[in-house]
């Protein structure tokens, strides 16, 4: 029996953006500590360029102080290249061979007023995406508070990322112009998700949980982004399947990066 070498499989696919990048640990479950150090060496392990990295202390703590943990690190690896640096996410510098750092801030859908006013604080900062995390926070996808800060990021033409079932989360976005990545779409939902996005041009897949037979081939591909969960997934996974996907090599290029950095501007 040949073993399965899933690096030969990968071949020398880069992702030039990963949309779905995480610093930090849930405090509730085993698993990584999420040090800034070691996020970035993994995802320059897998050859993945640029993330959009959120923080979970934003997300199950205290929202001020992870968002500012972002900045930080995307100035430090900035600086780190080319001397200098506004913290913020603009510009493409990094450390030698480490991924570059684009901030996303994170908001607590559980105070939509708070949220508010932290996109307020975050935009003039350079921020261009905000991430939702109503699982971990327990909001459903019909609480006011969701449809409030679509509303604001929308009107700002910030991307959102957010989790939840795409089947209830993609209602709060409707009719908004919204620019939107959807990071938890299971290949069990992409018929709700097609139908919804059909109406919808700024509505997007994350491929993370795609990874049936022909899931990513099943979704135009100028709808599909990379994202892996680094490090709380595993994200060989992902990149296996586009690797060995029935895409064309454009395509594939688009799905790497291409499409994730043309809806970030």
């Amino acid at each position: 029996m040949t073993a399965f070498d899933a690096g030969e499989l990968v071949g020398e696919l880069e992702v030039t953006f990963d949309v779905d990048v995480l610093v930090g640990a849930y405090p509730d479950r085993d698993g990584p500590p999420g040090t800034p150090e070691s996020v970035l060496a993994a995802l320059a392990g897998h050859r993945v360029r640029a993330g959009a990295v959120a923080s979970l202390r934003a997300a199950l703590f205290d929202v001020r102080s992870g968002n500012d943990e972002v900045l930080t690190l995307h100035g430090t690896t900035e600086r780190s290249e080319s001397g200098g640096g506004d913290g913020a996410g603009n510009g493409t510098g990094n450390a030698a061979g480490a991924a570059d750092v684009v901030p996303v801030g994170t908001v607590d859908l559980r105070d939509p007023i708070g949220a508010v006013r932290e996109i307020d604080r975050l935009e003039p900062l350079g921020v261009r995406a905000i991430r939702l995390f109503p699982d971990e926070q327990g909001v459903e996808a019909g609480f006011p508070s969701v449809r409030h800060v679509a509303k604001r990021a929308a009107a700002s033409g910030l991307v959102v990322l957010t989790g939840g079932d795409v089947r209830r989360f993609w209602q709060p976005f409707s009719g908004l112009d919204a620019r939107v990545v959807f990071l938890d779409t299971h290949f069990y939902h992409l018929g709700d998700f097609l139908v919804a996005a059909a109406d919808e041009p700024g509505f997007h897949a994350s491929t993370r949980l795609l990874n049936s037979p022909d899931a990513l081939e099943t979704v135009p591909a100028d709808r599909l982004v990379f994202g892996s969960r680094t490090p709380h997934y595993e994200p060989v996974v992902p990149l296996l399947r586009l690797a060995t996907s029935g895409l064309t090599p454009d395509e594939i290029a688009a799905v790497a990066g291409g499409n994730a950095r043309r809806l970030f501007g």
